[in-house]
């Protein structure tokens, strides 16, 4: 793929997303790991691929005014996005060029014919570029859902639940590109000697992150860096790439070196390796998780921060039934609509129905855990979705058909209050001694 441009590498990446075979965040990485980008075009090829995605519904309301809403074939529909996506949400790129890059992209993909509507297009828009600018800002406040692309039954979810004003900040954090935060794990190193490599020898430029839940000198948001598979200081394990939101579970969970920890859906490692880490290696984590190529990755995971307390193990080798321990997290699968600035596609691919079927999968799960907490031993759910079906109300109804448990307290975590992934945590503990 070498010789290739940004916009080239885009649009076939788009192409390949639009015939259904993986998440786009999967084919973009498939798609640079061979190609001889310098950073500032990795970055543009990364900008115009998920900007395109996150705002697909504006793009396509562009296209219908100047196509009279006719449908175009798949390919050629991602090409006027991705043109259009250059014209009015990225300043640096000239319009001109643009234009003829998209046109000349589309002879390039198998569309010359089309090559004279692509630039009627695009060019139609730039004649009305101030107007189109403002009809855009407009639709933010009148059809939000188009405005912020976002689907419409889950922007009116949200509304319901929190307003017009909340909603909106929501949609926008939803489309901000996500900031990097990075761990610092304390196993191997303390923070002073990390940030004094990464200052002195590997050009890392940092903030420090400060959240009630996080002790002082934890978590650093990462503001420049190389790519970080290149650090020294990540091959060896100093730090572990996590977002702020992840580790309010295991703050929850509160493990003490010596205690038997279960994380019952633990791959690939994150909150696992923070509950090693909070017990000084010292006492037993049991990580289990169904996905044997996902334990791989923990496995990977605990090598390289030297995490030596931790045993992986799938559902189908772990006797459940003769297991007790003194604290149990379950981090359940689930709609995920917390970190959807993250998981750029999944807006698109999330269905109201799947609440109520993942809603039925974390209550299974819960009942499977109840039973391995000893007496009077903590039982954590968590998860990163923002949707009271998935939260509040699997602990309700766990709580209603588990007496022997108790809620001691719960928070959830709002990106538009908190400035972090979205979350939800519950603290429950089973009654005895």
């Amino acid at each position: 793929m070498s010789g290739q441009k940004p916009r080239q590498i885009a649009a076939r990446v788009l192409r390949r997303r639009a015939e259904g075979k993986a998440f786009v965040e999967d084919l973009l990485d498939d798609a640079l790991a061979p190609a001889r980008l310098a950073p500032a075009d990795r970055g543009l090829c990364q900008e115009l691929t998920y900007g395109v995605v996150r705002w697909q519904a504006a793009l396509d309301w562009l296209i219908a005014r100047k196509t009279a809403g006719r449908t175009q074939k798949p390919a050629l529909q991602d090409l006027l996005r991705l043109g259009l996506y250059q014209i009015f949400w990225l300043d640096r790129i000239p319009n001109h060029a643009a234009v003829n890059e998209t046109v000349e992209q589309a002879k390039e993909d198998g569309f010359g014919q089309q090559a004279g509507f692509v630039n009627a297009v695009l060019r139609g828009c730039l004649r009305e570029f101030d107007a189109t600018e403002k009809l855009l800002a407009e639709l933010k406040a009148a059809q939000p859902h188009i405005g912020w692309s976002h689907p419409e039954w889950l922007v009116a979810r949200w509304h319901k639940r929190w307003g017009a004003e909340a909603t909106s900040k929501l949609l926008e954090w939803n489309n901000t590109p996500p900031k990097t935060f990075a761990r610092v794990n304390t196993l191997k190193m303390d923070a002073g000697k990390l940030l004094d490599r990464w200052r002195m020898k590997e050009n890392v430029e940092y903030d420090f992150m400060r959240r009630d839940w996080l002790e002082e000198n934890l978590v650093f948001e990462l503001k420049a860096h190389p790519p970080l598979a290149s650090l020294g200081s990540f091959r060896d394990g100093w730090f572990y790439v996590q977002d702020p939101s992840t580790l309010l579970g295991v703050r929850e969970l509160d493990p003490q070196p010596g205690e038997t920890v279960l994380d019952f859906c633990a791959a690939p490692g994150g909150k696992t390796t923070f509950i090693a880490q909070l017990m000084k290696n010292e006492g037993r984590v049991v990580a289990r998780d169904v996905s044997e190529d996902r334990l791989k990755l923990l496995k990977g995971n605990c090598s390289r921060l030297d995490v030596a307390c931790v045993e992986a193990t799938s559902t189908s080798n772990f006797a459940l039934h003769i297991a007790h321990f003194d604290r149990v997290l379950v981090d359940a699968p689930c709609s995920n609509t917390g970190v959807l600035r993250r998981r750029v596609d999944l807006r698109w691919r999330l269905r109201p129905e799947e609440i109520e079927r993942l809603r039925a999968a974390q209550i299974e799960l819960l009942k499977q855990a109840a039973p391995l907490v000893k007496p009077g031993g903590v039982l954590v759910y968590s998860t990163c979705s923002l949707e009271p079906e998935e939260n509040l109300e699997v602990v309700k109804q766990f709580l209603a058909d588990h007496a022997g448990f108790t809620l001691e307290r719960e928070r959830e975590l709002l990106p538009f209050t908190e400035a972090v992934d979205g979350a939800y945590v519950a603290r429950l503990r089973r009654v005895g001694e």
